[in-house]
């Protein structure tokens, strides 16, 4: 099994990087996997700590329309260049935790993506230069206030609701270019979101080496691929997990937004 490079929060509220292991006690790094952080002699039981989202983007930016299938369900032609959008920190939520559904939406959908996680400074880089700059992949639903996204004609405050971002619920640092991605609906055993990375317009290395010709891309920043056809609308209630072969399984449930 590929090692799981998680982010946890201790019950006196400490945030650390860690290996989780297959006990699924965790142990503790001295710093972020990317930042060369090594394992300590602090070890974390199970049952002691709360499962973060895996890193702490000072940005996360996506793309938009990047398997032709989806850009055809949608009713537009494939982008001639990466459709580039922002995601805001505060979006991003753990797995097993709530997606929150805001009043101002009729239809918020799921959107299930592969995220790649930036390890180094990267600006201006060459595709063949971005190789060393991926360090590492994990699994990310790009919620989505679809009406709110037709009404408006731009995106910032379809997809930047807080918790509309989960990510998780590990980094791992090798995966299959043809690793499956599927998404799943409450109990149903048939996706409704199915499709080999591989079938990307434009693949992760283009995509680091294109953005970062646009902003410098910082350790810990985190890449939304884009999402395969069948996206589709959420009911508080529900329970979506987003499955990538080699990763693992991205669950969350939805609930209803309560205003402070």
């Amino acid at each position: 099994m590929a090692q799981r490079y998680v982010r946890v929060k201790t019950e006196k509220g400490q945030t650390y990087y860690g290996l989780l292991q297959v006990s699924r006690s965790v142990q503790i790094l001295d710093a972020p996997p990317w930042l060369q952080g090594q394992p300590t002699d602090l070890q974390l039981q199970a049952d002691t700590y709360q499962l973060l989202a895996p890193c702490a983007p000072s940005k996360i930016i996506a793309v938009g329309k990047n398997y032709a299938n989806h850009a055809a369900e949608m009713g537009t032609p494939v982008p001639q260049e990466p459709l580039l959008f922002l995601k805001p920190p505060t979006s991003v939520t753990a797995d097993g935790t709530e997606i929150k559904y805001p009043i101002q939406s009729q239809q918020v959908d799921y959107e299930g993506e592969l995220a790649l996680v930036i390890g180094e400074r990267c600006v201006d880089c060459t595709p063949r230069e971005v190789q060393g700059k991926i360090w590492g992949y994990t699994i990310a639903n790009d919620v989505t206030a679809r009406d709110l996204q037709k009404l408006d004609g731009q995106w910032t405050r379809a997809k930047g609701f807080d918790t509309f971002c989960p990510l998780g619920p590990w980094i791992v640092r090798e995966l299959s270019p043809g690793a499956q991605l599927q998404t799943f609906l409450n109990d149903s055993s048939q996706p409704v979101q199915s499709a080999s990375i591989d079938r990307m317009v434009f693949a992760p290395e283009f995509l680091v080496s294109y953005i970062s010709q646009v902003m410098t891309l910082l350790p810990g920043d985190v890449i939304l691929t884009g999402t395969p056809e069948g996206v589709g609308p959420m009911q508080v209630g529900d329970r979506i997990r987003i499955a990538i072969e080699g990763i693992g399984q991205l669950e969350n449930t939805v609930a209803m937004r309560k205003q402070q």
